[in-house]
């Protein structure tokens, strides 16, 4: 099996099925040559939520199609590739473990590295893909369904230090919870999002969690969204005992107000903390507008630069993983052992197995 050589554009095929999405990239340096993704996300619709075993059967099925796909599209052959990248972790564990053995398969049957890489490294390094190299150092802000996390990333191969984190619900699943309250379905991201554009950020108060000033001696840089949730339904369940209409986009444009002030807030204290000019912001909650929106009119006063992927790279894809993987060619590092584990529970600090 070959080393890690440096190479100056690396091609690379990555393959991310942490959770409900079978993604597929290949990527040449910094170039996006193919983000093919199946996603199982409406098998998954009629039961609120995610579920491992339907994941994981997905994921199956998908394999071999989607790495077809993504050959096609970039026009390349397998054995054209510089080296395998794969999520080892975080995620779903049986839905980890069929991307491994993929990867694995690859590799062996290639005679190609292979690099296992964790699951929120890459949502920092997908950003490359459109905007360049990544400024280091620079505080990247994680939101997704399982993730709300700040971290401090001097070298994305191995130097990232977790700053703050959620300490119960991420923002994501919060989004997915108040989309089930209000009858909007499931994924609630997007639907919320849309939901809110004709409804009002301030017609109602909801906390802010861990923003109290005592809360901020212990958790300044940390995440909660459970309170949030709870006084959303609360409000709800107030409005139809007293036989009112529930104002749905008031109540969704309001929630998400509130868990994009906290988001925006704290990232900006983080950046600020460590003297950092530059905020990456990226898994599946990063495709929300108002973050966006927002993220950028409150860094621009502070003369901090925010770097966003557009919303096809922020939900869970291929090419993150490919990117990070011709990042850890590039600079060298050594593979990981054919024998790597998948791990759900693989800490942030191990970027790479």
């Amino acid at each position: 099996m070959t080393s890690g050589a440096l190479v100056d554009e690396p091609l690379v095929l990555g393959i991310e099925t942490s959770c409900d999405e079978t993604g597929i990239g290949v990527v040449r340096g910094h170039t996006l040559l193919a983000d093919a993704v199946a996603s199982s996300v409406e098998e998954h619709a009629r039961f609120g939520g995610v579920v491992p075993e339907v994941a994981s059967r997905a994921h199956l099925e998908a394999m071999v199609p989607t790495i077809e796909r993504a050959c096609e599209e970039s026009g390349i052959k397998l054995h054209d590739v510089d080296a395998i990248a794969v999520t080892s972790g975080p995620g779903l564990a049986g839905a980890l473990l069929v991307g491994v053995a993929a990867a694995k398969a690859l590799a062996l049957g290639l005679d190609k590295p292979i690099y296992g890489v964790n699951h929120l490294a890459s949502h920092v390094a997908v950003d490359q893909l459109q905007h360049g190299p990544l400024p280091e150092p620079c505080v990247a802000m994680l939101v997704s369904g399982g993730h709300s996390s700040l971290l401090k990333v001097t070298d994305i191969t191995e130097g990232v230090d977790p700053m703050g984190a959620t300490i119960d619900d991420a923002a994501g699943e919060a989004f997915d919870k108040v989309a089930r309250l209000l009858g909007l379905g499931f994924p609630g991201g997007p639907v919320i999002d849309r939901t809110a554009t004709s409804g009002s950020s301030i017609a109602i108060d909801f906390p802010r969690g861990l923003s109290s000033r005592r809360d901020l001696e212990r958790h300044r840089f940390d995440f909660s969204f459970s309170g949030l949730k709870t006084a959303v339904a609360r409000w709800i369940e107030a409005k139809e005992r007293s036989g009112e209409p529930v104002p749905v986009a008031d109540v969704a444009a309001s929630f998400q107000e509130a868990v994009v002030d906290v988001l925006v807030r704290k990232a900006l204290d983080a950046a600020s903390s460590e003297g950092i000019e530059d905020i990456i912001i990226g898994g599946g909650v990063a495709a929300n507008s108002r973050l966006r929106v927002l993220a950028e009119e409150r860094a621009t006063k502070l003369g901090i630069r925010v770097r966003v992927p557009r919303p096809g790279l922020c939900t869970d894809n291929g090419a993150m993983v490919a990117a990070l993987g011709a990042e850890m060619v590039a600079r060298g590092r050594t593979p990981s052992a054919l024998d790597l584990p998948a791990d759900s529970s693989q800490p942030i600090t191990t970027v790479l197995v």
